[in-house]
């Protein structure tokens, strides 16, 4: 036998395992280019309220909680986001991405195994031998090593890469959602223990006019129903006392959720009445195209729109033929002590191709899958733009019309303690009747209630423009958590 054209063979298979991977530069699939989307150019909202300047500092935004000045409320965001088991959840989904991002880039090159073993067998008898029983030694290595011609393995890579990037923005989401529910609980906690001192203070005047009815009446100066209507204004608002008491402690227990904690972890913390913290209402929102780039739930749904992207590369890859390089070298004999002789060795390399040339037109309904989920992405991004705008806009304008509201919630409760004088000395004197009286009382109550409520809206809606514009986060990927502290600062 003629071993040249077995030579020719080899080298013409050796020249191929080296010029495949030369083929590689050709990506099948569209490139990924960020959507462009159409702001208007300024806010709708009260120029008084937000300054359209560009954020003075990043800070700012990313630690928006601290301009309350409030320590306790800046201790309650910062160990939350240390506890937080969503936060830690959101993490953990950051490390799995990260994972799978090194399986998919492994993919790209070669693998190699070793193998070892003894086999023993038996051989069944024959006419010319009888039976037959040995070991076979074999040790060697294995490669192979798939030549991504047309680009599938590393639009895997380019996916895998956007969906890590997705989980990171979407710990950044879950920040700006975590401190400002911690921030709007706090902000509630100290409202209502507010109006519970309110409440209090109502009572114990409403309950002394009841008494002075009482002995008027007793006096005869007085009727029968004057003396049931004023015990009857005092045990309404005695009624409504352990409903704000039980809607102080359920707050407190969120609190405690949201740190990680126990329901009663924060009793002994927060059941000690504090005042509702304020901040200066103009907020550096900058211009409609900066919260593009700064909210991380777009930021998430670009990434998302990235890798189904990415996906629709990997898809009609498999429209196209797979060459793989592959080889073995090793030690084979029956003899353990012979295994390692040059005789007993072994070694194979060549490319090989494969390609499905009939699946039913599966791999093409793929393809047209892929680019659906793409176009439901970009469909959704542009949703979550449109939210976005919309949530910063109704931020703007609630704080400005409830600073309006809470200004003249703050007349109304002046103008009412005086009308309560006015009546209870025009009673005294004989001049009215008492009905003017519970009246007034009944009205200054009301408007003392909604003058705190007022107060915290305002607060409460500060802290929805800022989640509204992304505030409460930096941008980079996270430290793990290491801390589950809810007890103290």
């Amino acid at each position: 036998m003629n071993p040249r054209p077995q030579r020719i063979t080899y080298r013409t298979s050796l020249a191929l395992c080296f010029c495949l991977p030369l083929l590689t530069s050709c990506m099948v699939g569209p490139d990924f280019q960020r959507p462009e989307a159409k702001v208007s150019s300024q806010w709708l909202g009260n120029p008084s309220m937000a300054s359209q300047a560009a954020p003075a500092a990043e800070q700012d935004l990313a630690l928006w909680w601290t301009a309350f000045n409030d320590p306790q409320l800046t201790s309650l965001v910062e160990r939350g986001m240390q506890a937080n088991l969503n936060l830690r959840m959101a993490e953990s989904r950051i490390r799995q991405a990260r994972a799978s991002m090194g399986i998919a880039g492994a993919d790209l090159g070669p693998s190699v195994n070793t193998a070892a073993s003894l086999t023993r067998s038996r051989n069944p008898a024959s006419s010319s031998s009888g039976v037959v029983t040995g070991n076979l030694y074999q040790m060697g290595f294995d490669a192979g090593w798939e030549i991504d011609l047309f680009g599938g393995l590393r639009r895997g890579v380019e996916a895998a890469g956007a969906d890590y990037e997705a989980a990171v923005e979407s710990r950044g989401d879950l920040l700006v959602s975590l401190s400002a529910e911690i921030a709007s609980d706090y902000l509630n906690l100290r409202s209502l223990q507010q109006r519970l001192t309110i409440a209090h203070q109502n009572l114990t005047a409403q309950e002394h006019t009841a008494e002075l009815t009482r002995q008027r009446f007793n006096a005869g100066f007085a009727s029968k129903l004057d003396l049931v209507q004023a015990e009857s204004l005092a045990a309404t608002t005695a009624g409504q006392i352990p409903l704000l008491e039980s809607q102080a402690r359920q707050t407190i227990y969120s609190l405690s959720l949201l740190l990680g904690g126990e329901p009663s972890a924060l009793l002994e913390e927060l059941t000690p009445d504090g005042p509702l913290p304020t901040a200066q209402a103009t907020v550096p929102v900058g211009l409609p195209s900066d919260l593009l780039l700064r909210r991380p739930d777009i930021r998430v749904a670009v990434a998302k729109l990235h890798g189904a992207t990415a996906r629709i590369g990997v898809a009609k890859a498999d429209l196209f033929p797979k060459f793989t390089i592959s080889g073995a070298l090793g030690y084979q004999n029956t003899k353990s002590n012979a295994l390692f002789n040059p005789a007993s060795s072994f070694w194979s390399l060549g490319p090989a191709l494969n390609w499905p040339l009939f699946d039913m037109g599966r791999t093409r309904a793929n393809v047209e899958l892929t680019k659906a989920v793409q176009e439901e992405q970009l469909l959704s991004y542009e949703q979550t733009v449109l939210t976005a705008l919309q949530e910063v806009e109704n931020a703007l304008i609630a704080s400005t019309k409830e600073e309006e509201h809470r200004q003249a919630m703050a007349k109304a409760v002046a103008a009412n303690r005086t009308a309560v004088e006015l009546a209870t000395a025009l009673y005294t004197a004989g001049q009215t009747d008492f009905l003017a009286v519970l009246d007034a009382q009944r009205s200054l109550y009301a408007a003392e209630d909604a003058l705190a409520q007022s107060s915290r809206t305002v607060s409460t809606n500060l802290v929805a423009l800022y989640k509204a514009l992304g505030g409460g986060w930096n941008t980079g990927e996270p430290q793990p958590a290491t801390t589950n502290n809810v007890t103290g600062p």
